[in-house]
């Protein structure tokens, strides 16, 4: 993936979000204890500092750290207007299984070629935070193999690259939406510290420039349950061949394939896109392997529509096969500001 670092008009500047896979990672998804919203807030603008503070002494590592707001934080540390998209995560319950909607109020997603800069980091960030903040979910993921998900698939081979990436992931000035009120300057004071004059959300143009949204799920895998399949019934729930990753041809998907359902079209069949980081996790003592899922995306309803179809089925019922196997424990929707 292109690493995008051009700025938007009246100086929006994203976030890290567009970075080349990297071999480890930190998420990190804290709740802010009543009160303290002023220590949050006071703290967002450091944050890009500590990153360089870490990330300098290792420069080839390539440290990196996308924050967001969830919606609950925002409403009590922000007298701006909500952005469009950012809500409670919502609950999607099928008739066989259920993504839950857990707490968090600020997500850190760490990355970096090397694991000690993101427990560094990270360890920073609860440093500064002490006191105002619990740990919601804490997860130190790993690439595995060849871009593999701990399933034995490889992950992340739909994301769109260089424009694309860009297009399916921020806000622009032209994403006219009903938010375009120009924020309050405690919102400045928060986000755009240390940033650059302008590089905050809204400034006065809709949707906030600069701006995505991510949903982050943590799902645990029964590997007993999967490792009993046949290699042809684990490529039929995915729509892909194993080895090669090849996709199966459209005749040849099953309606219940993870592919068939996480594949959406707009009204003139258009392809609706996000950008998947996912990382495997796992522990040998506890028996604990997962995958955690993060996907970023300017219109939230992209990656929401795609959990509809997984959880409930396109038609009901029909929902992903893979999630026989796989159980998601979290769910989380952040506002990632320019």
């Amino acid at each position: 993936m292109t690493v995008w670092q051009q700025a938007f008009p009246n100086g929006k500047s994203p976030q890290r979000v567009l970075v080349p896979p990297s071999p480890s990672a930190i998420f990190l998804v804290l709740t802010v204890r009543p009160g303290f919203e002023s220590t949050a807030k006071d703290f967002l603008p450091e944050i890009a500092g500590l990153t360089r503070t870490v990330g300098f002494r290792s420069r080839e590592a390539d440290l990196s750290c996308v924050m967001g707001i969830g919606a609950d934080l925002w409403d009590r540390m922000f007298t701006a207007p909500r952005p469009w998209g950012l809500h409670p995560f919502i609950e999607q319950r099928g008739d066989v299984h259920t993504a839950p909607s857990t707490p968090g109020d600020l997500l850190f997603h760490i990355r970096a070629r090397r694991p000690d800069l993101c427990f560094e980091l990270a360890r920073l960030i609860d440093d500064a935070l002490q006191g105002a903040v619990d740990v919601a979910d804490e997860v130190h993921g790993f690439r595995y193999f060849d871009e593999r998900d701990i399933l034995g698939s490889v992950d992340g081979t739909e994301n769109p690259e260089d424009q694309g990436a860009v297009d399916a992931v921020f806000r622009h000035p032209d994403d006219a939406v009903s938010d375009s009120a120009e924020e309050g300057p405690d919102v400045a004071a928060a986000v755009g510290a240390g940033a650059g004059a302008g590089a905050v959300p809204g400034n006065g143009a809709p949707g906030y420039p600069g701006s995505t949204y991510v949903i982050v799920q943590k799902y645990t895998h029964d590997m007993s349950a999967w490792d009993e399949l046949s290699v042809e019934e684990q490529e039929a729930a995915f729509g892909r061949h194993k080895l090669s990753d090849v996709e199966f041809a459209e005749e040849d998907k099953a309606p219940n394939s993870h592919l068939v359902l996480n594949s959406i079209e707009d009204e003139d069949g258009n392809d609706r896109e996000i950008v998947r980081d996912n990382m495997v996790f796992g522990s040998v003592g506890s028996g604990e392997y997962g995958t955690y899922f993060i996907a970023y995306a300017a219109d939230v309803t992209t990656t929401e529509q795609m959990l509809t179809n997984k959880f409930i089925g396109d038609p009901v019922g029909t929902y992903d096969r893979i999630l026989d196997f796989s159980t998601a424990v979290t769910g989380g929707l952040f506002f990632v500001p320019s």
